[in-house]
């Protein structure tokens, strides 16, 4: 992607299913779940740069004994830091006690942190406030009892924090914070209480204070607890949480626009938000791993049994359509192909735009992510030549050209853009700048022929098209070519995210921008104040007024805006732009149709409150989020 955006978390989960002692005997070390989790989070390092966690809880401590343990970090590589503490641990344990003491598991759990059965990590990608400690995952609500502590992490973000901050104050809580982290764990956490009471009231005549502890973790019901905090959820949501007797879950939202699949054996429950990193830690069979499904939770009980439990009830499924086009890993052998499949249903629309001159026109695609995409533009325009060589030899069709030159001819494909990662712009003086930003990006020279060919470029998606303005059109234009045509794998980006990625900004997005000049130039800028007194007069409307904005205008014509802006004008090259359509993005990813950063159809009430009220901010010059 050329305009990096900050989006999505990682979450990893284990739970050890058989004692301590079995781990250490068959793998003959008591970090088999420490090494298996770090793998799982370095597997998942792209959800997730700014900060990382790790938590552990030992099931069945003893009183007066440290059960649960957590390090957070910032550090630039904070996953590498946090295991090499947890290793010290470890380390310190082995020259105390001897190498023979890491070997028993009784002595291990009494005298090292990080030593318990339940895992959970977190990568964090922060999408807006501050990045520190303080906001890392996982979080702690703590208590004596041990079964009203609650650890969590997610990726998620809510769309309704005002309401369910409400929710709170009315049930006597003082919250010390309105996020939404913190108030999705003080409701979850206000239902953990309310259940550990109930359980109490039921068994208080028949035992002793001491035997109805055990009683209460025994009988907890995670599933209860979570229907009861999930109901007023809004957003979009993977949520991992441990109580603090061992019962762990992961919850997803009823749309399932957040990932999370998990992989049980009878050694271990594993969870996590990308299928290559279950793969990677376990050398598993794909076919193993399983999607917890909308709406449901998987909860493993204290002793280690568990299963999916519907938590609410699920709506039409949604599931984020950039974790497919950039955002998970693309070795999962799902997202490979429909990134193929992107890639081949770009043809048709670059044939059209090229005049069908493949003789003239050099591919190339934006590192890294656009590569598979560009596989399967390839393997299209392979097919296509094919299929024009069959109706030359084979149905006897005329042909213009040589059938020598028809036979050998191949898709001229160059690597024309690469990253000079080494560069900085750090120059403060802002022509200065503006030379260094547009030397990020390196090209290949002496591969295109001045003033003849078309250079086709293909990014996975533009949301800003700042870099392209600033940095790859001038890079390539450098190149002399006669046309660069920048292609998207993606359809435009015309609407906000609120559910967990950094796009919420409207005056950000380039297919944005490009809807204002052309308001501007055809008379029509009235419309974005009768759209604004909409959102104004109705702000708790579940209707996307921004919506009509765009409606008197086509897919190309917002395109051809678009290579107006992006084109500056020491740009020599004819410049044009073309985009994914929609009905192509929900072929090649039939599963996953979460599409309302292209259609502004959100899929829960608070996402088409939130496009509103991000319009309502963009027309009050209010540079803020809008949830």
């Amino acid at each position: 992607m050329s305009d990096q955006i900050k989006h999505e978390c990682g979450i990893a989960m284990i739970r050890l299913r058989k004692p301590l002692q079995y781990y250490i005997d068959k793998y003959g070390t008591p970090l088999y779940a420490a090494n298996r989790l770090y793998v799982l989070m370095q597997k998942q390092i792209n959800r997730g740069q700014d900060g990382a966690g790790v938590a552990n809880i030992k099931i069945n401590s003893k009183p007066g004994t440290r059960y649960i343990s957590r390090y957070r970090s910032i550090d630039q590589q904070a996953v590498n830091t946090i295991f090499g503490k947890v290793a010290k641990k470890f380390k310190k344990a082995k020259k105390n006690g001897g190498e023979k003491a890491l070997l028993d598991a009784e002595w291990v759990k009494n005298n090292v942190a990080f030593s318990g059965e339940v895992w959970l990590g977190h990568l964090r990608y922060g999408t807006h406030g501050e990045n520190s400690i303080e906001t890392c995952h996982p979080f702690l609500r703590q208590n004596n009892w041990r079964s009203r502590n609650l650890v969590m992490a997610g990726n998620f973000n809510m769309t309704n924090v005002e309401e369910l901050f409400g929710k709170l104050v009315e049930l006597g809580q003082h919250p010390k914070e309105k996020t939404d982290t913190v108030t999705v764990m003080e409701k979850i956490g206000h239902f953990v209480d309310e259940e550990n009471q109930r359980i109490f009231n039921k068994f208080k005549g028949d035992y002793s204070n001491l035997e109805i502890t055990d009683v209460i973790e025994r009988e907890l019901d995670v599933a209860r607890i979570l229907r009861r905090s999930c109901r007023d959820f809004d957003g979009g949501y993977a949520m991992a949480g441990i109580i603090g007797n061992g019962a762990s879950f992961v919850v997803r939202d009823p749309s399932g626009i957040r990932p999370a699949y998990y992989y049980a054996d009878d050694e271990i429950v594993v969870i996590a938000s990308e299928k290559p990193a279950i793969k990677s830690a376990f050398d598993i069979d794909y076919k193993a791993i399983q999607e917890i499904k909308p709406g449901n939770a998987l909860i493993v009980n204290k002793d280690g049994s568990f299963g999916e439990h519907e938590i609410t009830p699920p709506t039409t499924k949604k599931s984020c359509s950039f974790e497919r086009i950039y955002f998970s890993r693309g070795t999962d052998p799902d997202i490979y192909r429909e990134r193929k499949n992107l890639g081949r249903a770009l043809i048709p629309q670059i044939l059209h735009t090229i005049d069908f001159d493949l003789k003239n026109t050099v591919f190339s695609y934006i590192p890294n992510t656009a590569e598979t995409a560009f596989l399967g533009l390839i393997e299209g325009l392979e097919d296509y030549l094919s299929t024009k060589r069959r109706e030359v030899l084979l149905d006897g069709k005329p042909h213009l050209g040589d059938v020598e030159e028809l036979l050998h001819f191949r898709p001229r494909v160059e690597k024309l853009v690469s990253k000079d990662v080494k560069l900085r712009t750090f120059i403060t003086n802002d022509s200065d700048r503006d030379v260094m930003v547009a030397n990020v990006y390196d090209t290949t020279y002496e591969v295109i022929r001045s003033g003849v060919d078309t250079i086709v470029i293909l990014d996975d998606s533009i949301v800003r098209g700042t870099t392209l303005e600033k940095s790859i059109l001038t890079t390539l234009d450098k190149l002399h070519p006669k046309r660069i045509i920048v292609v998207s794998s993606a359809p435009q980006i015309r609407f906000p995210d609120c559910y967990g990625i950094d796009m919420s900004k409207m005056k950000e997005f380039i297919a944005f921008r490009a809807a204002l000049k052309l308001l501007e130039d055809t008379g029509q800028k009235f419309i974005l104040e009768d759209v604004y007194e909409k959102c104004v007069s109705d702000p708790q409307a579940t209707e996307n007024f921004v919506k009509k904005i765009y409606d008197n205008f086509t897919d190309q014509e917002i395109s051809d805006k678009i290579a107006e802006i992006i084109t500056s004008d020491n740009i020599q090259a004819e410049v044009k732009v073309i985009y994914q359509t929609v009905e192509n993005l929900n072929k090649a990813c039939p599963d996953h149709l979460g599409d309302w950063y292209f259609t502004g159809n959100f899929p829960t009430p608070g996402g088409m409150r939130v496009v509103n009220k991000s319009f309502v901010n963009f027309m009050e010059g209010k540079a803020i989020r809008a949830y």
